[in-house]
């Protein structure tokens, strides 16, 4: 495979856009030449950006449904819509669901993507395709959050102490988010429930081991360690010793106590709801101002085949207590310029609802249309890109396809989309598939220039 010219003789302007915005540079220059969204003000002086530091994942594990949530369909009827109704939100002519009254105070601070799709309705391909950007073939892609940990941690000069790719509190599970890039680039798990007090960070610290039994432990393996010391100058013993003291600079250190969310004033920790998910977001914050790269939120438990109005009842005002305080809270300390959070499932849900048993009101897996949250890191809020029909079953405007979202992402970090990455099977392939003509043209509505 050759490498394609960076600037072939003649592009269209379109397609000057979305090469262009692949690299830092050729994001300022799109910011200058493409037209304001509709509705933004013809005014407004274009911004020039730096690339965006860290990604907020908020994976909800067995999708969200687009009807219930950021895509209503009043209209639709009870087959469709169930018991819930529209509300405004704070930016005029966008409405969400009425069990996200919080994120609808704060509509100017994100963008919803209603255009979602690619029509797969399996979890693990599913999730494969929303998170890789890739179609199955012979080689495993690594998901964003490796690649992000790949260009934008130690290969990026991150000096951290904590791991530049962490998932809280579990795996994801349902692909290998490394994939061929290896383990080294697997996401670090807390394990655990953040909202316990003491958060135990599984794999770091054993429960009810205090900071001093730490260090006495630490003292002794010190003592065990010194005969092998002074048999000689080992570099196996100093690469052993090496990665002690790092871990132990982890568990003790400023570090390590990043992890312990009961720092946090008693009032911020109720905005973000004393639940598992609540204080996982705020944990996600306290990640990101220490200056990690990528953090995924694995949020599971909405794949509602059955009673999805019951389990909605709860889940919804969950996310939305947290999700509004995670994005107020990042703004409120001058990060959310710098760090995406993006909110999605690996699909949506059945626009028609099963009332019959067993489903008894339930919602299906349905990749043919579904929306998605972004905020932050450059993204614009208070606008909506896509559109479904009138029952939320197809995308009638502006199709969003993963790779679309993926690739854009990529350009507002600064990771070159056209960069190659060695397969294990020899092969060269492009960080994003866009760049590497990989995707039919009908199959990509290009990079979300509308609102980046």
């Amino acid at each position: 495979m050759q490498d394609k010219p960076l600037m072939p003789s003649r592009l269209s302007r379109r397609e000057f856009l979305e090469r262009g915005a692949y690299g830092a540079a050729g994001l300022l220059l799109a910011d200058r030449l493409v037209a304001p969204a509709r509705g933004a003000a013809a005014s407004a002086p274009a911004v020039v950006r730096k690339p965006a530091k860290a990604v907020i994942q908020v994976w909800l594990w067995g999708g969200l449904s687009q009807l219930d949530s950021f895509d209503p369909k009043p209209g639709a009827g009870r087959e469709y819509c169930g018991q819930y109704k529209p509300i405004a939100t704070n930016v005029p002519g966008i409405e969400i669901c009425q069990m996200l009254p919080l994120l609808a105070k704060i509509a100017d601070k994100y963008a919803l993507l209603r255009g979602m799709t690619h029509g797969n309705n399996g979890h693990e391909t599913a999730a494969y395709l929303v998170q890789a950007g890739r179609k199955a073939s012979s080689a495993v892609c690594p998901g964003i959050g490796a690649i992000v940990s790949y260009f934008k941690g130690y290969n990026g000069g991150y000096t951290g102490m904590l791991p530049p790719y962490i998932t809280v509190t579990t795996p994801q599970g349902r692909f290998s988010e490394s994939g061929f890039l290896g383990s080294k680039y697997k996401p670090f798990s807390t394990g655990g429930d953040p909202s316990k007090t003491p958060f135990v960070v599984e794999g770091i610290v054993a429960e009810h081991v205090t900071e001093e039994r730490q260090k006495d432990r630490r003292t002794l393996l010190g003592d065990l360690d010194r005969l092998a010391k002074e048999q000689g100058d080992d570099p196996l013993v100093k690469s052993v010793d090496a990665n002690q003291q790092q871990a132990y600079a982890m568990i003790l250190g400023d570090a390590g106590k990043t992890f312990d969310v009961s720092r946090e004033k008693p009032e911020v920790r109720d905005r973000y709801g004393h639940t598992k998910f609540g204080q996982s977001c705020l944990l996600a914050r306290r990640l990101v101002a220490q200056g990690v790269p990528f953090v995924t939120i694995n949020h599971g438990g909405w794949d509602t085949h059955k009673q999805h109005f019951q389990a909605m009842g709860g889940k919804l005002p969950e996310l939305d207590k947290a999700l509004s305080a995670l994005l107020q809270d990042l703004a409120d300390q001058g990060l959310l310029d710098s760090t995406i959070v993006w909110v999605s499932g690996e699909f949506g849900r059945t626009p028609k609802i099963l009332w019959e048993a067993p489903w008894n009101g339930g919602r299906g897996h349905y990749g043919k249309a579904f929306s998605a949250l972004v905020a932050g890191g450059g993204f614009r809020g208070g606008r909506v890109v896509g559109k479904t029909d009138e029952r939320g079953e197809i995308v009638i405007e502006r199709p969003i396809y993963p790779w679309d979202l993926l690739g854009s992402m990529y350009a507002l970090l600064g990771i070159d989309g056209a960069a190659r990455l060695m397969t294990t099977q020899g092969e060269k392939i492009c960080v994003s598939p866009l760049a590497d003509n990989e995707i039919p043209a009908k199959e990509t509505g290009g990079l979300l220039r509308e609102i980046m």
